[in-house]
């Protein structure tokens, strides 16, 4: 999807879950609501929008609890479609969002109108060595947990464009929803990256100490 347009799109609320651009993200998908989303993104461009719940969704969660405004967007690239309805999807992930408004629909799943965000600050003086040290930290991570990881290694090595680098660790590596959160809400490269490394960082000081 361009950046910068707005697109209608259907939105998969979830809570603790994050679709960062440049990844993939494995689902089940059990609600009726949901496995009549999934079966209108199949027979149309398979294209959907997974977005955060709010502290609090749990009272109104049968209807349309509050939902963060950024979110990623993405699409279907993997379905196996189960003997009860179900469905086991694999999204991959596009783009971020932000929700302008929530469209009327008489389909069972929440429909939006959404704006493209453009990445921004890609080419900032510090972007090329914090995008080093988001790699360094990862592997000294690695080294902490004593676990060897050929395929994060291998993934770390190739990774040549730091938006990407970022989206990809955070997915990977960050445990906290609320801090995955800012990380997807962060479209300037730079700022994006050094939240992270600040993050990384702290989780790797946690490590040690817990020694």
């Amino acid at each position: 999807m361009s950046t910068g347009v707005q697109v209608h799109l259907p939105i998969f609320p979830l809570p603790d879950l994050t679709l960062f651009p440049h990844t993939v993200l494995p689902l089940h998908v059990f609600e009726a609501r949901y496995r009549a989303m999934v079966d209108d993104c199949l027979a149309r461009d398979r294209r959907l929008a997974v977005v955060g719940l709010k502290p609090g969704y749990e009272d109104s969660y049968e209807g349309k609890p509050a939902v963060y405004a950024v979110a990623g967007a993405g699409r279907i690239i993997r379905t196996e479609r189960l003997a009860t309805g179900r469905f086991n999807i694999v999204l991959r992930g596009d783009c971020r969002i932000r929700i302008e408004s929530e469209m009327p629909s008489d389909t069972l799943y929440r429909i939006v109108r959404a704006t493209v965000l453009p990445d921004g600050g890609a080419d900032g003086p510090a972007v090329s060595e914090l995008a080093d040290r988001v790699k360094e930290t990862c592997r000294r991570l690695l080294r902490a947990v004593h676990r060897s990881a050929p395929g994060m290694e291998e993934a770390l090595a190739g990774a040549t464009v730091p938006a990407a680098l970022c989206d990809q660790v955070a997915s990977a590596v960050i445990p906290s929803p609320a801090l995955r959160q800012r990380l997807l809400e962060e479209v300037d490269v730079e700022r994006r990256l050094r939240r992270l490394l600040r993050a990384l960082d702290a989780l790797l000081a946690r490590l040690i100490g817990d020694r």
